[in-house]
């Protein structure tokens, strides 16, 4: 609506019923759950024991008063929001990203400690809905993505109004009449940040206390249980998947694929390993930022030369044109012989972009398959057949062709 000049219609300043927004998040919430719910695994004759779980020798747990004897253990307990060390949290409230939906009335001033996908996306979402929003990042914003589309990102969110500060640090937390105040020191730099409501966004930890896992012999660190290749933990027949393992990216994406190799290697022959060379993962900022395997700094350091980088702006694909929605821009990486090293969108619908990428990665496809694909018009997957055949312009267009071409054409 406030965009809405753009395709010759008067823009208007929406009038903004929060309650009606927080219940259109909760209706979707609510259409998604009966998937995980405990009627249809019953359904597909599982037993469910909904009570916490803990072990009390290896592959042995109590849990709901029973007492379960297993060949094989899948641990996924997921995780919870991390609170990170900052005097006085425990004294002021705040959301996270488990309880900001719960929320039914819209801040003045949100702040958010944290400059990750979960707080951008907030971020975005509540400056459009209103809010004064302030992101304070310790670092780096989104520092797993590509920093050429992240520095493009970030501009588009602060032309919207959101205050995105880096590398600053929050020191102290408390009350006030208004809300809360943080003391951060920026650049050496004391200074205040008052809003009237706080979200910290500073990560996700593994939840395992309640298991006492070292009753089953699995060795796990602050950042989660220890797995090999195949999600096999230090104890014989015990898995473990998801947010619950050590230093695997936490992705609920993730997670599922976790459990077909758990699955597979429990009851069959424990063959299936991790393999995250095509993992893709997304920001669902608007537009979105989609990546898929290494990013330029990675291929360079692990291919040295032998990397190509190509970048193409959404502004030369008609279907974003006729959208309006030519802001983006699609970066590919890859080695000289066409192979897929990695791909970074910043597009309206990066991630449903996303998926090409992820097949070519994961089954070596090169760079002429897709460039010789067939791709409907208009689309935006057109940008992913024209950045592959921009690959090869500069060999099509060579002298070496020329000449090609030149000496063909004195055939009959």
């Amino acid at each position: 609506m406030r965009a809405a000049a753009r395709f010759g219609i008067e823009a208007v300043e929406p009038r903004v019923d929060f309650a009606a927004v927080h219940a259109h998040v909760r209706g979707v919430i609510a259409a998604i759950a009966p998937h995980d719910s405990v009627e249809r695994f019953e359904g597909l004759g599982m037993q469910v024991i909904q009570a916490e779980a803990r072990f009390v020798a290896p592959r042995v747990l109590v849990a709901g008063g029973q007492r379960i004897r297993a060949r094989r253990v899948i641990i996924a307990t997921g995780s919870r929001p991390a609170t990170p060390p900052i005097d006085g949290l425990g004294d002021v409230p705040y959301f996270t990203n488990e309880t900001i939906f719960d929320n039914t009335a819209l801040p003045e001033h949100l702040l958010i400690v944290g400059g990750g996908p979960i707080g951008l996306e907030m971020a975005q979402a509540h400056r459009r809905l209103g809010a004064r929003v302030t992101v304070l990042e310790h670092s780096l914003a989104l520092p797993h993505d590509d920093a050429e589309q992240v520095r493009e990102l970030l501009k588009m969110l602060a032309a919207e109004g959101v205050t995105i500060r880096q590398n600053v640090e929050v020191k102290r937390l408390r009350r006030s009449a208004a809300g809360i105040i943080a003391s951060v020191e920026e650049g050496g730099q004391a200074g205040e940040v008052e809003a009237s409501h706080l979200l910290v966004a500073a990560g996700r930890q593994p939840q395992l206390e309640a298991l006492d896992l070292g009753q089953a012999d699995v060795h796990h660190d602050d950042e989660g249980i220890v797995v090999d290749d195949k999600l096999r933990t230090s104890a014989r027949g015990v898995f473990a998947i998801g947010d619950a393992v050590a230093r695997a990216p936490h992705f609920t994406h993730v997670a599922d694929y976790h459990a077909g190799i758990a699955v597979q290697n429990a009851l069959l022959l424990p063959y299936a390993k991790t393999d995250y060379a095509s993992l893709p993962w997304v920001t669902y900022s608007d537009p979105e930022l989609a990546h898929v395997g290494l990013d330029e700094e990675q291929a360079r350091r692990q291919h040295g030369g032998d990397v190509q980088v190509i970048r193409m702006p959404m502004s030369g694909n008609d279907r974003a044109q006729t959208e309006r929605t030519t802001a983006g821009a699609i970066k590919l990486i890859a080695r000289r012989n066409g192979r897929v090293l990695g791909v970074s969108i910043l597009d309206t619908d990066a991630g449903e972009l996303a998926g090409l990428w992820v097949l070519a990665i994961r089954s070596g496809l090169k760079l002429g398959k897709i460039a010789r694909m067939i791709a409907p018009y208009p689309t935006l997957g057109e940008v992913s057949k024209a950045v592959a055949g921009e690959f090869y312009k500069a060999r099509l267009f060579g002298p070496l062709s020329r000449r090609v071409v030149r000496l063909f054409s004195f055939l009959p």
